[in-house]
C-alpha cells in the first residue's frame, strides 16, 4: 500500500462504532478478497466505494456476520463479530444487493412479519413501529400494496424499512441502486442522507453518484485493500490539474488525443465537448483545466494506480 493510503487509513472518527483491524479473507481456490483492511467508521454516512470486484461486499458480509474473516478482527459497538454474533446482529440492519422476496404479500405485512422476527412481540408496539418506519422511507401510502406492484426504487425503500425496523444503530447498505432509474437513485440518496443524521450508515458501491451530497467520509478499496481513506472532497482536491475540457470538431472526435482517458461527451451542433483526465498535469493542446466532479477525482485516482479511466468507467457505470 502507498504512502497516501497507509496516511489517510489512520484518521480515527471521534466516536468508533464499527473497527476493522487487519482484516484478510481467501476464498476456496486461493482468490485473495481482502488483503489487510483497516477502518475505523463513526457516526454518518460513510461511503466504500471501489469497481466491482474490489472486496466490498467480502467486507459488508463480514461486518454482517455473514461470513467469518481469514483472519483480522471486526467489533461493531464493542463486539466481536465472531464471538459475539448475536449482540452484533441486535445493532445492525443489513440490505443487501438484493432485496426481491415476499412478492405475494403486502407491504405492511411485510414489515409486521419481519418485526416480529426480530423481537417486537406485542401487537402494537408492532404496529406503531412499522407506521413509523413505511413513513420515514415514503411508503406509508403504499401499505396495502403487494411487493409485486412496486416499482424498483419503492422494493429499495422497502428492503431499508425492514432493515431499520428493530431501531438498529448501524444500517449497512450493499450496492443499493443497481437497476433503478435516475429519478429512483436521487429519491434513495437523499433518504440515506436523512437517516444518516441519527445513525451509522455504511453503504457500499462502485457508482460513485450514490454517496450524495450526505457522504462526508469514505474509503476506496481496490483489489482487497483501502487505497484512499477521507471525505470525497479531498478526493477531488486531489484530483485538480488533472481533469479538462476539450472542444473538438465532430469529425476529430472518434480520435481524441493519445493522452487524454474521456470520462464524457456532449454533442452540440458540429462540436464536441470533451472531458477526461491527463496523467501528466498538462493534457493535449487547446485543453482547459476544470474543477473535478467526484466521479472524475475517483477517476482520476484510480488511473494514477494504474487503473485507466476507461475501464474504471466501465466498473463504476455499467
Amino acid at each position: 500500500m502507498d504512502e497516501q493510503a497507509n496516511r489517510v487509513t489512520d484518521q480515527v472518527p471521534s466516536e468508533v462504532l464499527i473497527a476493522v483491524e487487519g482484516v484478510r479473507h481467501v476464498y476456496r481456490g486461493g482468490t485473495v478478497a481482502l488483503d489487510g483492511v483497516n477502518l475505523r467508521i463513526g457516526t454518518g454516512l460513510f461511503g466504500l466505494l471501489g469497481p466491482n470486484g474490489a472486496g466490498k461486499s467480502t467486507l459488508m458480509r463480514i461486518i454482517c456476520t455473514l461470513l467469518v474473516p481469514t483472519a483480522g478482527r471486526v467489533t461493531v459497538g464493542g463486539h466481536d463479530v465472531v464471538g459475539g454474533r448475536r449482540q452484533v446482529r441486535r445493532l445492525l440492519g443489513y440490505l443487501p444487493q438484493e432485496f426481491g422476496a415476499w412478492r405475494l404479500h403486502r407491504v405492511e405485512e411485510v414489515l409486521d412479519t419481519l418485526a416480529y422476527l426480530s423481537g417486537l412481540s406485542g401487537r402494537d408496539e408492532r404496529r406503531r413501529r412499522v407506521g413509523e418506519v413505511l413513513e420515514a422511507v415514503g411508503l406509508d401510502q403504499v401499505a396495502d400494496r403487494k411487493v409485486k406492484k412496486l416499482s424498483g426504487g419503492m422494493v429499495r425503500r422497502l428492503g431499508v424499512a425492514q432493515a431499520l425496523v428493530h431501531e438498529p444503530r448501524l444500517l449497512v447498505v450493499d450496492e443499493p441502486t443497481v437497476g433503478l432509474d435516475p429519478e429512483e437513485r436521487l429519491r434513495f440518496r437523499q433518504l440515506m442522507a436523512q437517516l444518516g443524521r441519527e445513525r451509522v450508515i455504511v453503504l457500499s458501491t462502485h457508482i460513485v453518484a450514490d454517496l450524495g451530497s450526505g457522504c462526508s467520509d469514505m474509503a476506496l478499496i481496490d483489489r482487497g485493500q483501502v487505497v484512499f481513506r477521507g471525505s470525497p472532497a479531498e478526493l477531488v482536491r486531489q484530483a485538480r490539474g488533472r481533469v479538462v475540457e476539450l472542444n473538438l470538431p465532430l469529425a476529430e472526435e472518434s480520435t481524441p488525443p493519445a493522452d487524454l482517458e474521456i470520462v464524457s461527451r456532449s454533442v452540440a451542433g458540429d462540436r464536441v465537448l470533451v472531458r477526461g483526465v491527463v496523467g501528466d498535469g498538462r493534457g493535449p493542446a487547446g485543453a482547459a483545466k476544470v474543477e473535478p466532479t467526484l466521479e472524475e477525482g475517483y477517476l482520476a485516482f484510480m488511473a494514477a494506480r494504474g487503473r485507466t479511466a476507461v475501464a474504471v468507467v466501465q466498473e463504476v457505470a455499467p
